[in-house]
């Protein structure tokens, strides 16, 4: 029977060791000052274990410590973290880290935290995972001082991140990476089937980012195992707002990745790089998207090998150069219009637009090829098929608002 704990800054490690299946542990309001170690915890399917704030309205704060990270994780199936505040006080450590020395984590939630002040280097992270993690749900967080957002994997691209969802997070004022995938050379029998990891209704911006911070993109996507397990999966990244750049593109990304349905946002410079990295590019899609940049709109370095094909469909875009590269059709190219960043996000299509003929509607054919795409906009329409651009997602406008 599910049993739910109420704990507080004096006692709540002594709880932990107790939580089974279905059971939850609620933190009262205050400072945690000894970590959230979470090791060595199964719940399941339908049953996880729960570690949330009793008051949803007061986070309990978790203050970080030296030479350990704040939420640690190891060996853990089943596991939701929600509603608490992590504050890095800039110690040379991470938020939440699925350690390095850990078998697994499986299955983990993090919902609605409030990250922030993990910046005494690049190498400190919001979220990070150093070993095999499969279906994470990563939502409605708020990440910001860090010095990378989010890093899932491992830099010789040991430790496949497989089948993560990634929603409506608010990632800004990073010194490095809002969210960085490694590319992953093997993947575990076990995770034999198909598998996408969707990135959706997030914002990346790095205005404003901090002195110090380093040329990184917004997003870096690494390519998925080459052959064997896994080499069929995808990253779907739709309806995120990708929100300046100092010295680098707003996205980068190799492998298999669709992108559809974004807004690009680049004053002082580039917005999509498909290029090489650690393989090449491999079946891409980019299509539905609206990008304002002062620099290169999308540029598509080929992957040199026909078996591969990187499609540039349906876009909107206004920059110095619009297009370099892919097989191109029915995008828009305009110029850029610095005019336009005052506007608020859904205004943003209409101001680059102004002026200019109404597109003409994709074709029928088209549409089919493109509605397999999940969410995409063109899904119960009221007015026939949709136009080049982005239909800018709903949910994105309840996050923001306005542009940040």
């Amino acid at each position: 029977m599910a049993i739910d704990y109420h704990a507080n800054p004096d006692d709540y490690r002594h709880l932990l060791r107790r939580l089974q299946p279905g059971d939850r542990l609620l933190l009262a309001p205050g400072d945690y000052l000894q970590g959230l170690p979470l090791h060595h915890l199964s719940g399941r399917a339908g049953q996880p274990i729960v570690i949330e704030s009793g008051n949803p309205t007061a986070r309990p704060r978790f203050i970080a410590r030296p030479r350990v990270n704040t939420v640690s994780l190891v060996d853990v199936r089943y596991v939701s973290v929600r509603d608490l505040e992590l504050d890095g006080q800039n110690q040379p450590v991470d938020a939440v880290k699925a350690e390095g020395h850990s078998r697994f984590a499986d299955f983990i939630t993090l919902e609605r935290l409030y990250i922030h002040d993990y910046a005494a280097s690049q190498q400190n992270v919001g979220i990070s995972t150093k070993c095999p993690a499969f279906g994470w749900v990563v939502k409605d967080n708020r990440i910001e001082r860090v010095g990378t957002g989010m890093y899932f994997g491992d830099a010789d691209g040991s430790d496949a991140f497989v089948s993560g969802v990634i929603e409506s997070n608010r990632i800004s004022h990073t010194l490095g990476y809002s969210l960085q995938i490694k590319h992953q050379k093997i993947r575990a029998a076990e995770y034999a089937d198909r598998h996408d990891t969707v990135i959706r209704y997030n914002v990346f911006s790095k205005q404003g980012a901090p002195a110090g911070a380093q040329p990184r993109p917004n997003v870096l996507l690494g390519h998925l195992p080459l052959t064997g397990v896994g080499s069929a999966d995808r990253y779907l990244v739709y309806g995120n707002l990708f929100w300046h750049n100092l010295g680098e593109a707003l996205l980068q990304a190799e492998g298999r990745v669709a992108v559809y349905d974004n807004l690009f946002v680049n004053r002082s410079g580039d917005a999509i790089h498909i290029q090489p990295h650690n393989d090449v590019p491999r079946d891409m899609a980019i299509f539905s998207n609206t990008v304002l940049a002062s620099g290169e709109g999308i540029r598509v370095r080929r992957a040199g090998n026909a078996a591969y094909r990187q499609h540039v469909i349906g876009n909107v875009v206004a920059a110095a150069i619009p297009f370099q590269g892919g097989e191109a059709a029915h995008n828009l190219a305009l110029a850029y219009r610095a005019d336009c960043l005052s506007n608020s996000l859904s205004g943003l299509n209409p101001c680059l637009l102004a002026g200019h003929p109404s597109p003409r509607r994709l074709p029928d054919a088209l549409v089919r090829e493109l509605a397999v795409y999940p969410d995409w906009q063109s899904a119960g329409l009221p007015d026939g098929n949709p136009t080049p651009g982005a239909r800018l997602p709903a949910a994105l406008v309840r996050t923001v608002g306005a542009a940040p």
